[in-house]
């Protein structure tokens, strides 16, 4: 029994996988055919470990500099807190942005997302205090197929999705730059694990932690 369990669950998880990498070039070639130039993509965070980006926070951040040097995007939003290390992961992954050629001036950051819902919520908040108008969530296609009912259900503007190109950031071949992460270090840090519950997390995960407000491009839900 518990192998078969175990085989299901493999299974479940595979063809989400395939389901999500599938989504994420049939958006890109989309995107590629009608050459959009949002004003904005927004990039959720990834904590920061070990002195380095892990895998995921470099395919998240190769890929924003990617749309942004390809005329995909005119900013990027970086979201995320000092969440699970001491570090804003946002500060941190525009530290890397910056040493990969985005200019300063065009890097914006959110840090207080906490949560993948919030890292848009708040992002989206960022960019109407700013004026942008056109935006695209840029993140790996797991995340995005998991957010993807979120941005419909929640926002009255649309929230495009620009999901990762493994092959493209792949054939990129980029070195880690070398960074000062003490520049993105938050003073008297508490872990998420310390502050909530597992239950907590999870409600917060589904964004019900969010004080929506009574912002008319938000959908009541």
């Amino acid at each position: 029994m518990k192998d078969f369990l175990r085989l299901l669950l493999f299974t479940i998880l595979f063809s989400s996988c395939s389901l999500a990498l599938k989504r994420a070039d049939k958006l890109y070639q989309k995107a590629n055919l009608q050459k959009p130039c949002y004003d904005a993509v927004i990039v959720p965070g990834v904590p920061f470990k070990n002195g380095s980006w892990d895998s995921v926070m470099k395919a998240r951040v190769l890929w924003s500099v990617y749309l942004y040097h390809n005329k995909f995007t005119r900013n990027i939003i970086f979201s995320g807190a000092a969440v699970y290390t001491p570090f804003y992961e946002a500060v941190i992954m525009g530290l890397y942005a910056q040493k990969l050629g985005v200019q300063q001036e065009h890097i914006f950051y959110d840090t207080l997302a906490k949560h993948s819902t919030e890292n848009v919520y708040y992002s989206y908040k960022l960019a109407k205090i700013q004026g942008f108008k056109s935006l695209a969530l840029a993140t790996d296609p797991f995340q995005s197929a998991l957010l993807n009912a979120y941005t419909k259900r929640r926002f009255m503007s649309p929230i495009a999705h620009l999901p990762v190109n493994f092959q493209i950031i792949t054939a990129m071949n980029t070195e880690s730059p070398q960074i000062d992460s003490m520049m993105a270090f938050k003073e008297g840090f508490i872990s998420i694990l310390e502050q909530e519950s597992f239950f907590k997390r999870l409600k917060g995960t589904m964004g019900k932690q969010v004080r929506y407000g009574t912002d008319k491009a938000l959908r009541r839900l």
